[in-house]
C-alpha cells in the first residue's frame, strides 16, 4: 500500500461516492484556508463521508467513517451562497488520524484500492443484472425513458452504482457500507440486494394502490349514481309536494304552544298562496326556519370541574387569575342545576387567547360552539334581523347562530363588541341590551322571527380590547374578566408549547425539519415582536417554517436549524423598540410609565426653562387630562417649592413626552411630571434608574391608577431598578409575575413628599408649614400688642 502524509479532508454527507466516479458538490459553508488547500496541486483531497448531519465549526473525529475516496477538481463556479465544485473520484482511501485546524481537517491515510475479484464477464453480468432491473421497475412510472437511456450508457460498475444510489432511499449506514466493501464481488452482490428489495417495495405499493383505486373509483360511481337519482327525485317531487308536511311537522315539534299557534296561522296561509306569488316563498322560508330552530333545551352533561381544569391548563399557558374565575363560574353552574346562561365579558389586548377561551369553554361543557364578529356592525338588524316585509329579508345574527348551532344552549362568543358602532340604520350596542339581560333575554323577539325566543339557556361570552367604546347600560350586563398582556416568559411557553407544533403542522412540516432551540425563540420574542399578545408571534415563526419549506424542497436538505443568521434573513430587521433606562438623567427629566393596548412601556417627561413670561408650554400630542395633570404639577411646584430662586414669572416652562407622533393621555403621569418640574427649578438630578407613576391631586395627594402589571413589566424590561406606585396599588401587586417583582424594588407612596423623598434629595415642605393661620394670627397679635 501507498502512504501518504499530507491530505486534507472534505466532509461529505448522505453521499455515495465510489472510484472512477464524476460528481458535482456543493459547498454553502467553506472558508478561504480550505478553498486554498483544496486547490492546491500539492495536496491530497479526500472525500470523507460523516456518520450524522452536524455543523462544519462542530465536526468532531468520532462524527467520520473510515474510508473514504481521493478525487481530483476538474472545475469550481463561484455561486452566491458558496462554490460548486466537479470531482471526479480516483481512490479508495483508509485514513489513519485526523488533524482539526478550526474548520480545515488534515489527515494521515493509507490507500485501499478496490479488489478486482470479478472476471470481465461477471462484470458484464452483474451491470446487465442491474440494468434489468431497473428497467423492470421503470415500466411502472411515466416519463423515465430519458433516465434509462442514460443508464444504458454506463460501462463502469462503480459509476453505475454511484449513479442509482442518489435515487434510492437507503441510509447513511447503508451508502457507507458500499464504500467499505473492498471486494467489488461483495459490493455488486450487496447493491444487487438493495435493488431487488426496492423492485419487490414497489411492486406492493402498487398492488395497493391498485386495490384503493379500484374501490374509490366503485364507491366515486355509487355516490354519482345516487346523487343523480337523489336530483331527479327531487325535481319530480317539486311540484306535487304535499303541503301538509310543515303542518305535521310543526304538531310533531317541541315549539311552546304560542309560537306552535302563530306557525300553524302562517300554513294556514301558504296552503292558499299560488307557487307563483311572492309571497309562497317568504312563508315557506319563515316555516321551515321556525322548524330548524331548536325549541327544547337539550339535557346538560355534569360539569367535570376536574378536567374543566385539565382542558384549560392544555389550551392555555398562563392566564391563571382568568382560568381560576372561569373554574368558579363552572362551579356555580354545577351546583345551581338550573343556572341560566351565563354572560362573561373578556377584556384584553389583541392576540391574547380570548375568542379560543370561549372555544375551550365550549368544551368543557360539552357544548356547540358559535362565533358571532361584531367588529364593524353598524345596523340593527344584523342583531335584531329585517322585518319580513322587507324583499330579502334574514333573521338576525343571534337566531341565525342558534339555528346553525342546532341547540337552544351553545356557548356563543360575541367577538369585538367594543368595536360596534351606531348610524342611521340604528344602534347594534343596544340591541344588544335586551340579548345580554338575563332577565329580559328569555322572551328575545327577532323582528324576523317576531316570535319570543328563549335565550337565556345560551352562555353568552363577548370578547373586547377595551372597555371605553363599550356604552355603560352594556357593560353592566356583563361579568368583566381582565386579561393583561403576557410576560416573555410567557411568551416563551406559549410559542414552544402551542405555537410552534401549530406551525409546523400548518406547513406540512415536522418537529425533525424545522427546529428552533430555545436561545433563537427567545431572541425572536425580545427583536421580532411589540405586541400584547402572541398573535404577531405566530406570524413570525410563520416566516421561518416557510423559509424552512423552501429550504427542504429547492435545496433538498433534511432538515432546518435555524441560526441568527437565518432569523435575520427571514424576519429582517429589528421591530422590537422598546426604550431603555438611560445612564444619567439630567434636571428636568424623569422616566414614567404608562400603559398601552400592546403593552406597557417607559417614557421620559422632559421639562425645560427659558426666558419668558410665566406660560407653560406642553407638547407631545398630550390630551387634555395630561395637560390638566402638568398644571396641576405647576402649581404644586409653585406652592411647595416658592423658595428655590427660580422665578416663576420671568421663565417660561416647557414640558414634553417623546414619542411626539404618538397620542398620550391619562392622569397617570402626574407625579413624574410633578418631579420632573422639581429637579428642574432645583437643579437636581433624578435617579435615572428610578422610574414612577401615579396620579396627583393639588392637597398632593397620590392617587392609584391603572396597568400596574404592564407597567412594571415594561420597567423590568426597560432596566429600571426603582419604582414607585400608589399605595393604594399595593394589592394589584398579586397580579404581577414574581419574576418580574424579584428584579424591582418596589416603593407604595401616599404623597408627593414620599414621592421626592424616595426618588431624589430634595425636601418639600407640608403645606401647613407654608400657610399656616394659626402661626401668622399670633405673629400678628404679638405684633399688635406691642
Amino acid at each position: 500500500m501507498e502512504s501518504k502524509n499530507k491530505a486534507i479532508i472534505l466532509p461529505i454527507l448522505d453521499v455515495n461516492l465510489l472510484p472512477d466516479m464524476d460528481y458535482t458538490i456543493k459547498l454553502n459553508n467553506i472558508d478561504n484556508e480550505m478553498l486554498n488547500y483544496l486547490n492546491d496541486e500539492n495536496t491530497v483531497n479526500i472525500a470523507l463521508p460523516l456518520n450524522k448531519k452536524v455543523k462544519l465549526n462542530e465536526i468532531s473525529e468520532e462524527d467520520f467513517y473510515e474510508i473514504g475516496v481521493t478525487f481530483d477538481i476538474n472545475e469550481v463556479e463561484r455561486l452566491s451562497d458558496g462554490y460548486k465544485i466537479k470531482i471526479k473520484a480516483v481512490d479508495r482511501v483508509e485514513v489513519l488520524s485526523k488533524t482539526f485546524n478550526n474548520t480545515t481537517i488534515l489527515a494521515d491515510y493509507n490507500i485501499a484500492p478496490d479488489i478486482i475479484d470479478l472476471t470481465e464477464a461477471d462484470l458484464d453480468k452483474a451491470l446487465f443484472d442491474m440494468k434489468e432491473i431497473i428497467h423492470d421497475l421503470s415500466r411502472n412510472f411515466t416519463e423515465a425513458d430519458i433516465y434509462i437511456k442514460k443508464i444504458d450508457k454506463f460501462s463502469n460498475l462503480n459509476k453505475l452504482i454511484g449513479y442509482l444510489t442518489q435515487f434510492m432511499p437507503l441510509s447513511i449506514d447503508e451508502k457507507y457500507e458500499l464504500i467499505k466493501l473492498q471486494s467489488i464481488k461483495d459490493r455488486s452482490l450487496r447493491f444487487l440486494d438493495y435493488l431487488i428489495k426496492r423492485r419487490e417495495s414497489i411492486r406492493f405499493q402498487l398492488e395497493i394502490s391498485q386495490k384503493l383505486s379500484e374501490k374509490s373509483s366503485k364507491n366515486y360511481r355509487e355516490t354519482v349514481l345516487r346523487e343523480q337519482l337523489k336530483t331527479i327525485n327531487d325535481e319530480l317531487k317539486s311540484d306535487s309536494k304535499n303541503k301538509n308536511d310543515y303542518r305535521s311537522l310543526i304538531e310533531k315539534s317541541d315549539m311552546p304552544a304560542e309560537v306552535k299557534e302563530a306557525a300553524l296561522y302562517e300554513v294556514d296561509k301558504f296552503e292558499t298562496q299560488n307557487p307563483s306569488s311572492s309571497d309562497y316563498n317568504i312563508i315557506r322560508n319563515y316555516l321551515e326556519l321556525l322548524i330548524k330552530l331548536p325549541w327544547k333545551t337539550k339535557e346538560t352533561e355534569d360539569i367535570d370541574l376536574k378536567n374543566a381544569k385539565e382542558i384549560l391548563d392544555a389550551r392555555h399557558y398562563g392566564l391563571d387569575k382568568v382560568k381560576k374565575r372561569i373554574i368558579q363560574h363552572l362551579a356555580v353552574m354545577k351546583l345551581k342545576k338550573d343556572k341560566k346562561g351565563s354572560i362573561l365579558l373578556l377584556v384584553g389586548p389583541p392576540g391574547t387567547g380570548k375568542t379560543s377561551l370561549g372555544k375551550s369553554i365550549a368544551e368543557v361543557l360539552k357544548r356547540k360552539y358559535v362565533r358571532l364578529s361584531l367588529g364593524g356592525v353598524k345596523d340593527e338588524s344584523e342583531i335584531r334581523g329585517h322585518r319580513r316585509t322587507y324583499v330579502g329579508a334574514l333573521p338576525g345574527r343571534i337566531i341565525d347562530g342558534i339555528k346553525k348551532a342546532g341547540e337552544k344552549n351553545p356557548v356563543m362568543v360575541l367577538d369585538e363588541v367594543d368595536k360596534l358602532s351606531s348610524s342611521y340604520n340604528g344602534d347594534p350596542a343596544s340591541a344588544l341590551l335586551e340579548v345580554l339581560d338575563p332577565e329580559q333575554n328569555n322572551t328575545f323577539t327577532d323582528h324576523y322571527l317576531d316570535l319570543p325566543y328563549d335565550l337565556s339557556d345560551v352562555f353568552f361570552i363577548a370578547t373586547a380590547n377595551s372597555l371605553d367604546t363599550i356604552p355603560r347600560p352594556l357593560l353592566d350586563r356583563m361579568e368583566v374578566i381582565q386579561i393583561s398582556s403576557y410576560t416573555a416568559t410567557e411568551k416563551f411557553h406559549i410559542a414552544k408549547d402551542h405555537l410552534l407544533p401549530e406551525v409546523i403542522s400548518e406547513h406540512g412540516l415536522t418537529a425533525d425539519q424545522l427546529k428552533i432551540n430555545d436561545s433563537m425563540l427567545e431572541k425572536i420574542i425580545s427583536d421580532y415582536t411589540l405586541e400584547a399578545g402572541v398573535r404577531g408571534l405566530k406570524k413570525q415563526l410563520s416566516k421561518l417554517a416557510r423559509t424552512a419549506s423552501e429550504k427542504i424542497v429547492i435545496d433538498e436538505l433534511t432538515s432546518f436549524d435555524v441560526s441568527l443568521e437565518d432569523i435575520k434573513k427571514a424576519l429582517g430587521r429589528h421591530v422590537s423598540s422598546h426604550d431603555k433606562a438611560q445612564d444619567y438623567n439630567p434636571p428636568g427629566v424623569v422616566t414614567g410609565l404608562a400603559w398601552t393596548q400592546v403593552g406597557g412601556e417607559i417614557l421620559f417627561i422632559e421639562a425645560a426653562a427659558m426666558p419668558g413670561s410665566g406660560q407653560i408650554i406642553l407638547t407631545g400630542q398630550l390630551g387634555d387630562v395630561m395637560k390638566e395633570s402638568a398644571r396641576i404639577a405647576l402649581s404644586l411646584v409653585k406652592s411647595r417649592l416658592p423658595l428655590t430662586g427660580f422665578d416663576f414669572k420671568e421663565k417660561d416652562i416647557h414640558i414634553h413626552v417623546p414619542s411626539g407622533s404618538v397620542p398620550k393621555d391619562g392622569p397617570s403621569a402626574g407625579i413624574t411630571m410633578f418631579t420632573a418640574l422639581s429637579s428642574l427649578v432645583t437643579g437636581k438630578s433624578i435617579d435615572s434608574k428610578l422610574a414612577m407613576t401615579g396620579e396627583i391631586s393639588l392637597r398632593g395627594a397620590v392617587l392609584p391608577i391603572g396597568g400596574l402589571k404592564e407597567k412594571l413589566i415594561a420597567a423590568e424590561r426597560a432596566g429600571i431598578k426603582k419604582i414607585l406606585i400608589p399605595n393604594d396599588n399595593i394589592e394589584d401587586l398579586n397580579e404581577v409575575p414574581d419574576e418580574v417583582k424579584e428584579n424591582l424594588k418596589i416603593i407604595p407612596v401616599k404623597t408627593i413628599e414620599d414621592v421626592l423623598r424616595e426618588g431624589s434629595d430634595i425636601s418639600v415642605p407640608k403645606a401647613e408649614y407654608l400657610f399656616n393661620t394659626d402661626t401668622l394670627l399670633s405673629e400678628s397679635f404679638s405684633l399688635n400688642s406691642r
